[in-house]
């Protein structure tokens, strides 16, 4: 595999599965045979993630390797994992939990937090997964919408829910993981002492390959959040999209960064790599280049996972990777929003590696674009689509455009092994992302003559300047080269003569000195890079980008406060 990029070609992998051909050859229903049916023909995702491995010579194997803030391990075999997760099914089976139910989880980084996600999948009720970061609204939101049953949390996370918990008339009981005492003591369950009694043995819940398994709650630009819902038989897709994408094999050691808050954190954090029947590192402590690269170096980590942010975050610490044994990785990825070329190249040059971008949206349930591991990669494209998907740019009337054209990024849904079954009590958004035959993801990209896709902007975010099109994405990219940029937000503001111009809000390295002709020095850098309508005809440095937990530059952000309007829904944002 080569790197294509500024005309030079770095020669990285070779002797990997034929893209081309596989693609061509692929089926999804012969690809059925990774997974284990009931002999009625009945299926559960949980079962497959873990029980399946439990009952055959991986039972001893390492499932989960966990590490908290201060130091602390633990590790789960996948037997000790079967064992907990069915103890955590009848737990809920005791609190009249059927299929269907809604029961979600508040808890930071913690084991418990798998294990209840999976014995949430056992009984057939439904799990909905949220960031310990939120705060009274955005868990409002979540479970009143969604008519939540129960919530697993520990004592410092239920002061939010107590200051909420009248105004839930579905809520019935919460289950705290560690001990704490509460005036609604009644309606609380203490994890610890029913475990201790709860039964090994579960009969998992046989259920129909497209009953619902797990919902996410994902912010737009207008309105409350949404939830997403997505089914048990998902977890093929998240197997195969493991196996041949982030090429985990059975000895690797796998490190998915994300968060169980974030689809990627559920989806490869969870169904993917333990479907895999692969050892999965999870870290309990907070973004640190130290503290990530000694986890990467005491655990051998082989296959990384993470996301655009952290990694231009690493790209501008002064701590050096080469202080840290990381000899042990052998392929990088990244998610969550494209990542710029400059990333790519980084991870070639520091550690050895390009990391290869995948694309693909809490919506769709799995990775569906990507830099497949045997493909040269051109850095700053998307990909190609994964083997049984179909993807195209269409127009307004989801007509195919031809190459080099931007347009409307598409999926054919029927490709989409993994695409979500339903907007929860909202058919009319559900029905919206829909228009031609083909699935309407909201980004903007373009398909060059070679089948990859780039990206240019989500459809909202695309700036139209002096009557040309331009993509934040591209001027965001170009900025990040400047030897003084860390990282870069890009909107269009409204202008009476150009109709918009570009704006850019810029986070300098450390020991750069913000100036106006540093600002002028930038506006002049994209201009010879882009084009001469493409440059940020304004300059602003800040300390931080708003970004979601998952390391989205929340542009409509940027975008507001320009322009003095509301910021609607922040429940996914970081601090900012």
């Amino acid at each position: 595999m080569d790197i294509i990029h500024k005309n030079k070609s770095l020669s990285v992998r070779s002797n990997l599965p034929d893209y081309e051909k596989t693609y061509q050859e692929f089926s999804w229903e012969k690809a059925k045979a990774e997974l284990i049916f009931f002999p009625d023909g009945t299926f559960n995702a949980a079962y497959n993630a873990i029980d399946r491995h439990a009952e055959s010579d991986k039972k001893d194997k390492t499932a989960l390797i966990y590490e908290s803030d201060k130091g602390e391990k633990e590790s789960y075999t996948f037997a000790q994992l079967k064992e907990q997760t069915n103890k955590f099914a009848n737990v809920l089976a005791s609190q009249g939990v059927e299929k269907g139910d809604r029961i979600f989880i508040f808890l930071p980084p913690t084991p418990e937090r798998y294990i209840a996600f999976l014995g949430i999948l056992k009984t057939g009720a439904i799990a909905g997964t949220m960031f310990s970061a939120f705060q009274e609204t955005a868990l409002m939101d979540r479970l009143a919408d969604s008519g939540a049953k129960i919530v697993v949390t520990n004592s410092e996370l239920f002061s939010r829910i107590q200051k909420i918990w009248k105004d839930l008339p579905d809520l019935q009981k919460v289950i705290l993981v560690d001990e704490g005492d509460f005036p609604e003591k009644e309606k609380l369950i203490s994890y610890q002492q029913e475990m201790t009694t709860a039964s090994a043995d579960f009969n998992v819940a046989h259920l129909k390959p497209d009953d619902f398994a797990y919902m996410l709650y994902t912010s737009g630009t207008t309105g409350k959040p949404k939830g997403v819902v997505h089914a048990h038989a998902d977890l093929l897709q998240a197997i195969l999209t493991t196996k041949y994408v982030l090429d985990v094999k059975d000895q690797d050691i796998y490190w998915c960064t994300a968060d169980i808050g974030w689809v990627t954190g559920v989806v490869y954090g969870v169904l993917g790599i333990w479907g895999l029947g692969g050892t999965s590192v999870v870290f309990g402590g907070r973004f640190s280049p130290e503290a990530w690269y000694k986890i990467i170096a005491d655990n051998k980590v082989t296959v990384w996972y993470t996301a655009p942010t952290a990694i231009r975050m690493l790209m501008g610490s002064p701590v050096d990777p080469k202080q840290y044994d990381l000899s042990s990785l052998r392929h990088l990825c990244s998610v969550g929003e494209p990542l710029n070329p400059e990333g790519v190249m980084w991870g070639k040059e520091t550690l050895g590696l390009p990391f290869h971008d995948t694309w693909w949206q809490t919506e769709t349930g799995s990775i569906c674009i990507t830099n497949y591991p045997s493909m040269d990669i051109k850095p700053g494209s998307m990909g190609k689509p994964f083997p049984g998907v179909v993807a195209g740019i269409v127009d307004d009337n989801g007509q195919e455009l031809p190459a080099k054209q931007d347009g409307h990024l598409a999926l054919k849904p029927e490709t989409v092994y993994s695409l979500m079954k339903q907007i929860w009590k909202n058919e009319e958004k559900y029905k919206s992302y829909f228009n031609n035959g083909w699935y309407i993801s909201g980004d903007q990209a373009f398909k060059d003559e070679d089948g990859y896709f780039w990206f240019v902007g989500r459809a909202d975010d695309v700036i139209k300047t002096s009557g040309e099109r331009v993509g934040p994405f591209e001027v965001e990219s170009t900025l990040i080269e400047h030897p003084s940029v860390l990282e870069a937000g890009v909107i269009g503001k409204p202008d009476e003569l150009r109709g918009e111009i570009i704006k850019a809000f810029v986070v300098l390295k450390q020991g750069v000195e913000p100036s106006d002709a540093l600002k002028e020095e930038m506006a002049a850098f994209v201009k010879g890079k882009l084009a001469g309508h493409a440059y940020p005809r304004e300059v602003e440095f800040i300390d931080k980008l708003p970004k979601t937990r998952s390391g989205k530059i929340m542009r409509r952000i940027l975008k507001a406060r320009e322009m003095g309007q509301p910021i609607g829904d922040t429940s996914t944002l970081e601090e900012y």
